[in-house]
């Protein structure tokens, strides 16, 4: 019994590893070349690679000179990253809406040719529900084209809605922003056509991860009253997108954009090879 116990560390962790593993194919084969996915492989790589040759690296990380170092780094970055990961989890359910928002904006999250993709489903389906149990709530579906829709994705979103039963009159689309900046902005301008500013009290949709950076664009894009309103994400998208989410929150608080920058042009070089890598 003893013996068993003193391997239960390298059993889980040959466990977590076989399991990154399998999760990673399965991302491979079943979703978008994206930045999260991108960091989950690595991830994976990193953990596969300590279970196979972990006691060369047990030792050469315990021993001074430049193992200890990198050792420290590693152990330095895990702890601050996990914080970021910690307070994505956390902040989505600050900001609670009111009841008394005049206006719902449904955040685009791409679509599987011209169906909104899982992770958009979960953020459509909270909208809808309150919508339905505020009447009086004027809808708002914001997301443009990607190279691998065949549709708007406020377009669609806005078809989705229309078909479980929100009137028509009641819901419009916002077909041209390309990042969650311009969700707000050009939303902004589509509401001004229906009599709204930037005073009137909103709410917006999207999954939890993406809240708390989502409501910074939302002020920054003039909006004055901002709730959100979290819905679940997934399980299967629960890691690479939080890993991502922490990523891009760091990355908010030091360019305050997402539109341009050293990881702008990373996210482009990625998505030059979504042809290659969609599913």
């Amino acid at each position: 019994m003893m013996k068993f116990a003193s391997k239960m560390p390298v059993i889980l962790l040959y466990v977590v590893a076989a399991a990154l593993v399998a999760y990673s194919i399965g991302l491979a084969l079943t979703s978008n070349f994206n930045m999260g996915n991108l960091m989950v492989w690595l991830l994976t790589a990193m953990i596969a690679a300590y279970t196979i040759w972990r006691k060369p690296l047990h030792t050469w990380f315990h021993t001074p000179g430049a193992g200890h170092i990198v050792w420290w780094c590693l152990l330095v970055i895990g702890v601050l990253y996990a914080g970021l990961v910690a307070f994505v989890a956390v902040s989505g359910y600050t900001n609670p809406p009111t009841g008394q928002e005049k206006v719902l904006v449904v955040l685009g999250a791409g679509l599987r040719r011209d169906k909104p993709s899982t992770l958009l489903r979960y953020r459509l389906d909270k909208a809808y529900d309150y919508a339905m149990a505020h009447p009086d709530v004027f809808v708002v579906t914001s997301g443009g084209q990607g190279r691998d829709e065949w549709v708007p994705e406020g377009q669609a979103m806005r078809d989705y809605l229309i078909e479980k039963g929100l009137p028509p009159e009641r819901v419009v689309a916002e077909n041209a922003s390309t990042s969650t900046e311009e969700n707000f902005s050009l939303s902004l301008e589509l509401l001004q056509q229906y009599g709204f500013d930037e005073n009137t009290p909103i709410v917006y949709v999207s999954n939890a991860f993406h809240c708390y950076r989502a409501g910074c664009y939302a002020k920054r894009a003039g909006f004055t009253q901002v709730t959100s309103l979290p819905s679940a994400t997934p399980w299967r998208s629960v890691l690479p997108c939080y890993l991502r989410e922490a990523l891009a929150l760091a990355y908010y608080w030091v360019f305050k954009t997402s539109s341009s920058g050293p990881m702008h042009a990373m996210v482009g070089l990625l998505d030059l090879n979504k042809r290659f890598f969609y599913k």
